[in-house]
């Protein structure tokens, strides 16, 4: 989410990219990690050939500061990727002022090109935007190379009972295609695209609630950071409760719920609602004298081309002063059904 407040409520993030030796570390997946792995904030992952790529809220310079990317030949060492932007389209200067990168980005392969969705804003605000852009490829020395920006998508105004901010797509098994979407306000949101252009279908609809915390009258609901994906005759829902953005004082976890369709109703595996601030706990770091990396949160799910399904999120590091740092996990899926992620 706000990767813009780290520096006003939290241990200051670095303004280069830090790097880990590679081979410093053996064992998970999490632990052999290398290269520029932070600060990466609102991480989402996608494989074209065989290049993984990680799209990030922007924190760094030049173009890296709008948007940020690494990719990887190996899921394991990561280095920084070509920018897709060096500035904001005209449209979101306009629409969001003092809006000064992309925040929580999502990325994903349909009718032959790759859409890139993301949230323009500024910190504390739901005025707020979600944009689109496209490509052929995310390979910038192929043919057809180039981000094509495809305007706004979502927009939220003070007067709006949500935020349009943490976007991500998903396709349902009727072939019909949706953005869920939020932050705070009263929850997270599920928004129907029309498959064509990747925008709303019908611009006068109001959204569907996917989940919703209950919290006293006036105050916000600390929910945000929707992913929606497929799994099991399931559509699976996973959400970041609490606060990030506060470096090794962050609270942020990652909860699971589960529904037959892709509208809800999402339920953890206790039958708890996520539309009352249920669902199970999938990511969380306990023990905080013990824990390394605090705040796990902001996850997405990713599913390799063997079938192995994994969740990419950001966690502050204790180590390197409550550094975001890039996150992957292997999911495995107990008796029950229900995705377990043992290396956090």
């Amino acid at each position: 989410m706000f990767a813009a407040a780290l520096a006003a409520s939290g241990p200051a993030v670095p303004a280069r990219p830090q790097t880990v030796p590679a081979g410093a570390a053996t064992g998970s997946l999490n632990a052999r990690l290398s290269g520029d792995v932070m600060p990466v904030h609102d991480p989402v992952i996608i494989r074209e050939g065989s290049t993984y790529h990680v799209f990030s809220t922007g924190i760094g310079e030049g173009g890296q500061r709008i948007l940020s990317v690494r990719t990887s030949r190996d899921l394991v060492t990561w280095k920084r990727g070509r920018a897709p932007f060096d500035r904001l389209p005209d449209w979101a200067v306009k629409a969001i002022p003092g809006a000064s990168n992309m925040w929580a980005p999502d990325i994903s392969y349909v009718n032959g090109r790759y859409r890139l969705y993301y949230a323009v804003s500024t910190f504390g605000s739901n005025r707020s935007a979600i944009g689109l852009a496209t490509s052929a490829t995310l390979d910038p020395a192929a043919p057809g190379y180039g981000w094509r920006d495809e305007g706004m998508v979502v927009m939220s105004r003070p007067e709006d009972d949500f935020n349009a901010i943490d976007a991500a797509f998903v396709a349902d098994a009727q072939g019909r295609h949706w953005l869920s979407l939020g932050s705070f306000w009263t929850g997270l949101k599920l928004f129907r695209l029309d498959p064509a252009t990747g925008k709303r279908l019908n611009p006068g609809e109001p959204p569907r609630a996917i989940a919703s915390r209950t919290v006293p009258a006036g105050a916000p609901s600390i929910v945000e950071a929707p992913y929606i994906f497929a799994h099991g005759g399931y559509y699976w829902l996973l959400a970041s409760y609490d606060y990030c953005c506060k470096g090794v004082n962050s609270t942020y976890y990652t909860v699971a719920g589960r529904a037959k369709s892709v509208e809800g109703p999402y339920l953890g595996k206790d039958g708890s609602a996520l539309l009352k601030g249920g669902g199970t706990i999938l990511l969380r770091a306990d023990l905080a004298e013990k824990q390394r990396f605090r705040g796990p949160g902001h996850a997405g799910h990713f599913r390799d081309k063997d079938g192995t399904d994994y969740i990419v999120y950001h966690a502050y590091d204790r180590d390197r002063n409550g550094a975001p740092t890039l996150r992957i996990a292997p999911l495995r899926w107990d008796a029950d059904g229900w995705p377990v992620a043992p290396e956090q």
